[in-house]
């Protein structure tokens, strides 16, 4: 074996260290939809006034502050998303529409509620009476005006249920639940944008990945040292080795952003705030990273062509929301890879994929000092990852929102 010097081996020691730390799990916000799992426990009824937690509706412990209201038509008023659940009535008096629509993160959770109120009293569905509000009927810092916020109560009005109804709220993950008057329940979330809320960027399991033998293969079956396809800066596919996965998860759920192109045509899911790269209008425009829930039908993405022709612009036929199981996050040397056929980023949460890939660069560094380690290339192939969100993911969130501030975070 030839000699190395003293400092090489203090980097390889170093680098062990840091690599083999145990990975942590999913940090807040990340946890399966319904995050309290009710079980067989006792559940007790929210008193009258009751309010949890027991701290202010916008305070960190709770749905956070509000961000300004939303206004029809604006950028901010894209990332609503309609709730058509047949198993929740929608009041909906204004008939504009606006009671369905409200974030992501209220979706998940009213749905999630939803399915405990009919298991809780068969035959009963869950009311909403108060959905996103646009015609100022609350005070001026309300949620509702961001559509994280929403009146409820049961299907049968009955008032005897309502403290109840507030308990299996706290239990669905609802940020903050307050049995306000006796005729409804009112329930919170923290904003979508929030650090808290999109700390990774994955696709589901299903979605497959193009080994540099050709074989295609699901991101479920995908272990670290396999090669797959990704590009270099200049568009050009190259292998690339899959390092590590930054969040893996099999029981996961997810809203995952549906890309559906055109000549050639793919599908692409993802979630909310994962980069991908595309290109306003015109196919011939620059191609930027831009986080997968602005990207618009008649946009154009990078997309690999039919018989081996390399990536081509293909246009954005349209765009929509699909909830999933399963979230996967692999790291590539280049930062790249082909997922579904169309070109995405290993990133998320920073809209830059240049500075998330010099963030990694110190990571990608200790996988090359690891990989001088007598055996370790034979051993690291064909693992199986850890299940969680890898530990220096959660540091650079956290670092990234300290230095950076979390409104660079939230575009």
């Amino acid at each position: 074996m030839p000699r190395r010097s003293p400092l090489a081996l203090g980097l390889l020691g170093l680098a062990a260290c840091l690599l083999t730390a145990p990975a942590l799990g999913c940090g807040p916000g990340r946890g399966p939809v319904g995050r309290r799992r009710l079980g067989r426990r006792q559940l007790s009824p929210l008193l009258y006034k009751q309010f949890v937690p027991n701290v202010p509706e916008q305070t960190l412990g709770a749905s956070g502050k509000a961000e300004g209201k939303v206004l029809r038509g604006s950028e901010r008023f894209r990332d609503l998303v309609p709730n058509y659940n047949p198993d929740i009535i929608f009041k909906d008096e204004e008939n504009t529409g606006a009671d369905r629509l409200m974030t992501e993160r209220c979706k998940e959770r009213v749905n999630s509620l939803a399915i405990a109120v009919m298991n809780m009293w068969p035959g009963v569905k869950l009311r909403v009476t108060e959905g996103w509000d646009e015609d100022g009927h609350h005070l001026p810092d309300s949620l509702h005006y961001e559509g994280r916020a929403l009146d409820i109560t049961t299907s049968d009005r009955d008032r005897h249920k309502y403290g109840m109804l507030a308990r299996l709220a706290v239990e669905a993950g609802f940020d903050w639940v307050y049995y306000e008057s006796k005729a409804h329940i009112h329930v919170s979330v923290r904003a979508d944008n929030s650090l808290a809320i999109r700390t990774g960027g994955c696709f589901p399991g299903h979605a497959t990945v193009m080994l540099q033998s050709g074989e295609r293969r699901g991101l479920a079956d995908l272990r670290q040292g396999d090669w797959v396809l990704g590009a270099e800066p200049g568009g050009r596919l190259v292998p690339t080795e899959v390092l590590l996965f930054l969040d893996r998860d099999l029981d996961q759920r997810a809203s995952f952003v549906a890309i559906e192109t055109a000549s050639p045509a793919h599908r692409l899911l993802l979630t909310p705030s994962h980069l991908v790269f595309a290109a306003r209008g015109a196919a011939n425009a620059t191609f930027l990273p831009v986080f997968a829930r602005r990207v618009r039908p008649g946009d154009a993405v990078l997309a690999h062509g039919a018989g081996g022709q390399g990536l081509r612009p293909a246009r954005v036929l349209r765009v929509s929301w699909e909830d999933g199981v399963g979230v996967f996050a692999p790291l590539t040397s280049h930062g790249t890879l082909l997922v579904n056929g169309v070109l995405a980023s290993c990133y998320a949460v920073l809209e830059s994929h240049r500075w998330a890939h010099c963030a990694f660069a110190p990571l990608r560094l200790f996988h090359e000092l690891l990989s001088l380690l007598p055996g370790h290339t034979e051993a690291g192939n064909g693992t199986v990852p850890e299940a969680g969100m890898h530990w220096y993911s959660r540091l650079l969130y956290r670092l990234a929102g300290g230095v950076l501030g979390h409104e660079t975070l939230q575009v």
